[in-house]
Order: structure tokens, then sequence, then C-alpha cells
């Protein structure tokens, strides 16, 4: 029943996305006694909807907007779908916009079409009354951009690496249709009162039995740069409020949030914060092997705070074009569990 459940959510090519390694999480949890959990990094929102979906209450938070969004339609969200006349509507939005997609991203990422598509459809989102309506819509059109764009990302201009696959073939239209369609069936109530979140994940003054931790990895072989690849997505969840675009760039992206994992002695400080401050939890972290502080340090950091350690490694390939390729092949790593209690 919960593995079902699970299976429902919408899939992922998001970078960093934990969806292929969800059994190891959830057998790393499984035997555990807790009722609420907090995602603290909830990126695509897969993990929280494991914990959703095995009964637990969720808080899943993450500091972009686009991913907060999710949440709030598949995690917070516990009844409510978006009907067929009323993505219609959206699709079809009649009153006037303010071009804004169509005029500042011209010839960039989608045709002058698409563009216009874009423009109303955010529109008609706007006007929606209820929270989780806006938030599944938004998500779909989300969706849509991402699978209608070659390699799902925008950090470059053009269609160059279009290989014909059917997502760069279907309509930008029916890919909000099915989105749609695919998030109205992921959605279910597991009987909780969950709560989605957008706040840096350094404030969070939430408390839960379980802190799951999936932040972004610092590493000498990639970039963690999120904004950087969705800048797009992400001024399209924020309607690019208060977002001060880069004109200058070919991409027009904007500047990119401020993380502390961005560079090695950022991340040891951020985690040796947040495992004080949650010390009273289970914690559990996800951290990969090509990446900074390593398996050692992050033992030493948890055993700070935690009596108890446990280490569950996984084999896995980076299958996401995000680290560069070198002779020892550093996209085939090990990707760790950490359990402290």
């Amino acid at each position: 029943m919960i593995e079902t459940q699970i299976q429902k959510y919408p899939p992922t090519r998001f970078m960093g996305s934990k969806q292929s390694i969800l059994p190891n999480i959830r057998e790393a949890t499984q035997n555990l006694d807790f009722l609420d959990v907090i995602d603290l990094f909830s990126g695509s929102g897969v993990v929280s909807y494991m914990f959703k979906a095995m009964g637990k209450q969720v808080y899943s938070n993450d500091f972009m907007k686009m991913n907060s969004i999710f949440s709030t339609a598949l995690i917070e969200n516990n009844s409510i779908i978006l009907t067929d006349p009323e993505v219609e509507e959206l699709l079809h939005y009649p009153h006037q916009t303010d071009g804004f997609i169509a005029k500042t991203f011209n010839g960039l990422y989608f045709s002058d079409e698409e563009n216009h598509l874009l423009d109303r459809v955010r529109f008609g989102i706007k006007a929606v009354g209820d929270k989780y309506k806006r938030a599944i819509a938004m998500t779909a059109l989300i969706r849509a951009a991402i699978k209608k764009r070659p390699r799902g990302i925008f950090a470059y201009t053009g269609d160059r690496y279009n290989d014909g696959r059917r997502d760069l073939k279907v309509s930008l239209e029916d890919h909000f249709r099915e989105a749609v369609n695919t998030i109205n069936r992921a959605v279910f109530n597991n009987g909780k009162n969950n709560l989605s979140l957008c706040e840096d994940a350094m404030k969070v003054s939430l408390k839960a039995q379980v802190i799951y931790m999936d932040p972004p990895y610092f590493s000498p072989y990639s970039d963690n740069d999120y904004v950087r690849r969705y800048h797009f997505v992400e001024g399209l969840a924020c309607d690019w409020d208060g977002l001060d675009i880069q004109t200058h760039t070919k991409t027009k992206k904007f500047k990119s949030y401020p993380s502390p994992f961005s560079s090695r002695n950022g991340a040891i400080n951020a985690f040796d914060i947040l495992l004080k401050r949650f010390r009273s939890s289970i914690i559990l972290i996800s951290y990969s092997s090509n990446s900074l502080p390593t398996r050692e340090e992050m033992l030493s950091l948890l055993y700070r705070y935690k009596r108890h350690v446990d280490v569950i490694s996984i084999d896995y390939r980076y299958s996401f074009a995000n680290h560069r390729q070198r002779k020892t092949d550093n996209n085939k790593v090990k990707e760790f569990l950490f359990l402290g209690y």
C-alpha cells in the first residue's frame, strides 16, 4: 500500500532528486519510532512524499519557491484537485497579460506562441482563489516548461540539445494537461496536518522527532547552483517578484540565492549549526562520497551531538549532467546515509 502510493509521485528529472534511493531511505527509517519529520531541504519533494505515504506528519521545507509550491500541492494538500474545466480555463485565460515572459525571454527558451501561453496561464493562476489549486496549476506549469526544455534546464539558450524525444515533440499545452492529471492522481490524505515551508534551512525553528537533511552537495567536481539551472521556472514560481534579473547575461538569469553550502568551510559550519540545533531529534543525512565534508568529517560532526551513528553506503551514478567527467568517472559514487540517534 505504501509502495503503491509512493509510486504515484510525479517522476522527476531534477538535479539531486533522491527518487532512485527512496527504498534505502525508507529502509533506514522504517524501524524508527517517530510521528513527525522535517524534510529540511526538500527539493523535488519526493522524500517528503514518501514520509507522507508512511503516515508521518511532514514539514517540508525548501529555500526555492518552486520547490515549496511542489510540496504545497502534494504534501500539505490532502484532498484538492484541479478539474478539467479549470485546466482549460487557465489555458485559454481571456484577459490581457503583461507579456512579461514574451518580452523578457524572447527567443531564449521557447517559441513566441509558447511564451504567450506561459504568460496567459501564469496570469490565470493568479486569479485562482484556492491556495492548493494555484499550487497544482503552478507545479504543472513548471513541470511542463521543464519537460518541453531540452535537458530540462535553463543554463543555456536555444535548443541545441534537442534529441527528438517525445517530451520535446508534445505541445506545452498538452504537457500542462498531462502534468495536472499526474499531480491530481498523486494527491492523497494521510490523516495528518502536513505543512509546506519556504524558508532558509538555517533559520527553520520547527521541531520534529526526525530531521532529514539533503543539502546541496559541495564538490570539487561540480557546482551545486540550482538557481543557475532552474532560474526561469523559479522566476515563474515567484512571478519574478523581488528578483533582479541580470539583463547583461545571455540566459537572463537572476542572482543566485546565498548558501553556506557553496564552500567546504561553509558546509562544515552549517552542518555543525544544524546538528547542534536538532541534537534532540533523530537525524538522517544524505551525502555523496565525492562531496565535502568527507565521510570521516561528517562522522566527526555527528559524534559531537549523537552517541550512535550508522552509515549506509549505496552505489550510485549521477545521470544528470552536473558533474564534469574526468578519467576517474566522478559521476560514479557512493551515496551515504548517516543516521544519528
